[in-house]
Order: structure tokens, then C-alpha cells, then sequence
């Protein structure tokens, strides 16, 4: 099944990219769609070559497709209100951060490194025709365990990817942020201080 076309672009202030003002965080998926795996492999190798400070790469990810026991392993993780749409998604990504070095030295910008690999990936999926939600909602030391993550590993978020389903099979509190306006705090709000 194809994505249904949904135009959700961003009303920005100044023109940006198509890709960068379509991209949304949906939690429709369609449950019955199969991850389409070199659409997922352009958005991990876009990940794969994200900048990263000193080249040190600080991140990692578990991938997990729907239908796999690591899959069930990663829903289980998530609070209960995210279980209700993720469920659903084609793959479930949990992103890790590498904060210490093998020799114990930490990686003080791992998490900001992690985020920019993530902010690739998003990107990359959606060009692809893929949907991403990025989720705060889970327990990472559930993650920890099933991962057998070693303390240098942190688990900071789980990432939906996916195809958009029907909103309508959404609990009835969620369908309403499918479709309501895209809003952000202004520009002039965001910058602190320009000269």
C-alpha cells in the first residue's frame, strides 16, 4: 500500500526545502504495510554519514520490524499512551548514544551527535515516502536489558517509521492531531540574540 497523499507542509516564515517543511510526526500508521527495506537503509545510511564531532560516530540503533520478537520487545518499552499508535508502525528504532569511550573517557556531545544522525535519518525517510515519530515515552533501562547495553550505551529515544494508515483508527483523543494546524514559536522568539 502507498502512502495516501496528506499535505501537511509547515507554514513557514521564510521558504525552506519541500522536504524539510512536509515533514510531520504522524501516529496513523498502517498496520498492515511491510517496511520497505532499501527506503529504511537510505535513511540509515543518511544517518550513517551525519557529522559528528572528532568523527567519533557516538551513535547506534536497534532496528526492529514489526512482527519480530525484538519488535514486541521495544513496544513493550514504551509507556502505554505510545503502545496505543506505535504498535502499528512498520519498524520501531530505538537510538542509542555511545556516551563513553571503550577506554572510559566520556562523549561529551554524544547525545547532540545522536540527534543530528536522527534529525539525517528523519530527513532521508521522508524523502523516501516514509513516516517518523520521534517518541521521549519509554523506559530505556527496559531497553538496557533486552539491548544487554553496556553502561557506556544509553537508549535515548524510540523512532515510528512507517506509512500512513487511516487516523480514524486512532483512539478519538489522537485523531484530532492529525489534522490540526502545524504551529511553532516564531523566529523572532527562537534567536535570543542576532547582530
Amino acid at each position: 500500500m502507498s502512502t495516501p497523499v496528506v499535505d501537511r507542509t509547515a507554514p513557514t516564515e521564510h521558504p525552506v526545502l519541500d522536504v524539510l517543511a512536509g515533514r510531520w510526526s504522524p501516529r496513523a500508521y498502517d498496520a498492515e504495510n511491510t517496511i520497505d527495506d532499501a527506503k529504511l537503509n537510505a535513511a540509515l545510511e543518511a544517518a550513517r554519514w551525519s557529522p559528528s564531532a572528532y568523527n567519533l560516530q557516538p551513535w547506534r540503533f536497534i532496528v526492529a520490524r514489526r512482527g519480530t520478537a525484538l519488535f514486541d520487545q521495544v513496544v513493550s518499552s514504551l509507556v502505554e499512551f505510545n503502545q496505543l499508535w506505535a504498535s502499528k508502525a512498520s519498524a520501531l528504532i530505538v537510538a542509542i548514544a555511545e556516551t563513553e569511550s571503550e577506554e572510559g573517557k566520556a562523549i561529551s556531545h554524544a547525545v547532540y551527535d545522536l540527534g543530528q544522525a536522527v534529525a539525517h535519518f528523519s530527513v532521508q525517510a521522508h524523502h523516501e515516502g516514509l513516516l517518523v515519530h520521534q517518541m521521549s515515552g519509554f523506559d530505556p533501562e527496559v531497553v538496557r536489558e533486552f539491548a544487554d547495553l553496556s553502561p557506556r550505551f544509553s537508549a535515548i529515544t524510540v523512532i515510528a517509521v512507517g506509512e500512513y494508515g487511516d487516523a480514524a483508527g486512532l483512539p478519538e483523543g489522537l485523531q484530532q492531531g492529525e489534522t490540526a494546524p502545524r504551529v511553532r514559536r516564531p523566529i523572532d522568539e527562537t534567536v535570543i540574540l542576532s547582530a
